[in-house]
């Protein structure tokens, strides 16, 4: 009976005791996608100033696989001890959740943190497609029915969720190509072996300033500062589209508050950091730390906003 009690009583200090203690040792950060887009872009971005702020060092652990879900479930079947944090994206809880069983709830099995960044995507045209603006690709595909193709990160990626708006608006017959993020898609696009590519927008940024690429519209309500000559879809011609995207740091469900308040505070004060929003605002990303409560809200407004849309467009997960 007494050895019962002592555990008992170790169970219930362990979560300010390890809080107290934290960190001891290095933790990662998860990442939903391979090395070269745009999720691994941010988390190496800030990756730095992370370890800096903890005082332990961040690591950076790419765990790709069906459009970001692989690391978010991952995540959630961690223990909650502040070691294992996620970069998740709009996808991985949002779209997925919405289009296919996930091995996770996003509303319950996670801790949330704060909202990372925002940016939007962008139509890219490879150089030997015929077509300079949003108006000539739809006009392309309108008379190419079913030969058209184009990348995107993966089903139910927002690449793939902006391209299936044009669908509906366009009212053109193309083909969706997904790829296990937007480093492979990016590569293949590069050599020719699919024809358009939905990119984040930060993938494409150095590739259309050096004229390697064909850039023809963002998806936001608005121009990026990093390719002020790009226009958004609506200026395109196509009233009312709009698609963007964001991300955000979570953690396993159960994490002590001390902990998870330690993260959040961090998290904000990096994001804030001027050098930060300038790396991040030259590959076309906006900074957009919030509160835990900000994010909890935000995922739940996001939901109600994308998952009805995801569904009625019929999109499927690989």
């Amino acid at each position: 009976m007494v050895h019962v009690l002592v555990l008992f009583a170790a169970f219930l200090l362990g979560g300010p005791a390890l809080a107290e203690n934290y960190p001891s040792h290095p933790a990662r950060l998860l990442v939903g996608f391979p090395p070269g887009g745009a999720t691994d872009l941010v988390a190496r971005i800030v990756q730095p100033r992370l370890s800096q702020a903890l005082g332990r060092e961040v690591i950076v652990d790419n765990r790709p696989g069906a459009n970001g879900v692989v690391a978010a479930e991952l995540t959630a079947k961690s223990p909650p001890d502040g070691y294992t944090v996620h970069l998740a994206t709009l996808a991985s809880l949002v779209i997925s959740p919405a289009i296919s069983s996930v091995p996770y709830d996003p509303a319950r099995d996670f801790t949330p943190l704060g909202r990372a960044v925002e940016l939007q995507n962008i139509f890219l045209a490879h150089p030997s497609l015929p077509v300079r603006s949003l108006r000539e690709l739809v006009a392309y595909a309108r008379a190419h029915p079913g030969v058209l193709n184009y990348a995107t990160s993966g089903t139910g990626s927002t690449g793939h969720l902006s391209a299936e708006l044009l669908t509906r608006l366009a009212g053109i017959d193309w083909v969706h190509v997904p790829y296990k993020g937007g480093g492979p898609a990016l590569t293949d696009f590069l050599s020719g072996q699919v024809q358009v590519f939905v990119a984040v927008i930060s993938t494409a940024v150095p590739y259309v300033k050096q004229g390697k690429v064909n850039a023809l519209a963002v998806t936001g309500s608005h121009r990026t500062e990093a390719l002020a000559a790009i226009p958004t879809a609506a200026e395109s011609g196509f009233s009312g589209y709009e698609s963007t995207n964001w991300y955000a740091f979570v953690a396993p469900a159960g994490l002590p508050a001390a902990i998870a308040a330690r993260w959040e505070r961090e998290i904000r004060v990096v994001l804030s950091d001027l050098s930060i929003r300038r790396q991040l605002a030259e590959r076309g990303i906006d900074a957009a730390p919030s509160s835990a409560a900000e994010l909890a809200a935000h995922l739940q407004s996001e939901t109600r906003k994308w998952a009805p849309l995801a569904q009625s467009l019929g999109l499927q997960a690989n």
